[in-house]
């Protein structure tokens, strides 16, 4: 089997199979880069070669076993993580078997490697009063205050990831009533979420701040006026949410207002087909998940199972049987 060059399967895969067919964002591509740029190095090191200098003969399924064992034993990444990476290789190689037919079979075996059974992540969100502390102890004056309020009580409001909120521009949001945003979320997927009077109140007094406000202008922005980054969003939620931090509710992150929303939507009576919509879950059974861990959903359903009727008082009465024969004969007349 003759060499193949590498670069432009790799540049073909990304560029135009994630990016121009399927059409997923920037961050979902930059997950695929970052898998196949942790496989290079491995494959290269294994080789002992320069990652200019592999082919794609050296991606074996050999190696790849190799690299998933590399990543929990010398990265000491959790399932979830080897889980992730291995997704990541499956659509590449399942691409190669498109590209590349003569490869087939090592794409095949490369596709049945399985995902390691891993528990689910903790969901962990904010009780209600825990909510109105953190509003409570918010900075009132200053520019960065106000935008700082307006994008957490955006985060409650919406549930939205945080690069959605990072992506969100002028031209998504509409603030006459009813209010209500679009949200560009995973798959190329755009949903929409009706906002409070109240957010709409704080995002319009963002947003009057602007000397443009054009459709593509970021509703969210740093002191230069560039959108705020999910990274920089995680900084500002950390900044005014580490005081709630603890050993049972972890650090208070942008996915903490997520899990809070949606656990505070299922407490309201909220139909989880909604809920579904409303956080842009593709499967149910993600948004199934709340009602596992929502203790109080489960108490109020405890309390309307409760029997209408109490169970009789137990007969104090104790019958004595001073033989055989008239406990025999007690039996029989049952």
């Amino acid at each position: 089997m003759t060499g193949t060059v590498l670069g432009p399967v790799v540049h073909a895969f990304l560029i135009d199979h994630l990016v121009a067919q399927r059409g997923l964002r920037r961050s979902t591509v930059a997950s695929y880069r970052d898998t196949l740029r942790l496989f290079l190095v491995f494959v290269a090191t294994d080789k002992r070669a320069k990652i200019a200098r592999l082919a794609l003969e050296d991606f074996t399924f050999d190696r790849v076993l190799a690299f998933l064992r590399h990543l929990e034993e010398s990265r000491h990444n959790h399932p979830r993580t080897r889980n992730q990476r291995l997704a990541a290789l499956h659509t590449f190689f399942d691409y190669v078997a498109t590209r590349q037919p003569e490869w087939l079979t090592v794409c095949q075996r490369v596709a049945a490697i399985p995902v390691k059974r891993a528990p689910p992540r903790d969901i962990r969100f904010l009780e209600r009063d825990e909510v109105a502390r953190l509003f409570a102890r918010l900075p009132t004056r200053g520019r960065r205050a106000q935008r700082d309020r307006a994008l957490l009580l955006f985060l409650y409001n919406s549930g939205a990831r945080a690069q959605e909120v990072a992506d969100l521009r002028l031209g998504n949001v509409d603030l006459d009533p009813p209010a209500r945003v679009r949200l560009h979320g995973k798959g190329d997927k755009w949903r929409s979420c009706p906002l409070w009077e109240d957010t709409a109140v704080m995002l319009r007094a963002v947003v009057e701040t602007r000397t443009s406000r054009a459709d593509e202008i970021p509703v969210f922005t740093d002191a230069r006026g560039r959108a705020l980054t999910r990274f920089g969003i995680y900084k500002i939620v950390r900044r005014h949410g580490a005081w709630l931090d603890s050993e049972t509710l972890g650090k208070v992150t942008p996915h903490v207002f997520r899990h809070t929303t949606a656990v505070h939507l299922l407490e309201s009576g909220v139909e989880m087909n909604v809920i579904r919509g409303w956080l842009g879950h593709v499967n149910i059974e993600t948004t199934s998940r709340y009602a596992e861990i929502n203790m109080r959903s489960k108490e109020v359903a405890l309390a309307a199972c409760k029997p209408p009727v109490a169970d009789p008082a137990p007969d104090k009465r104790t019958v004595k049987w001073r033989s055989d024969e008239e406990f025999l004969a007690w039996l029989s007349s049952l």
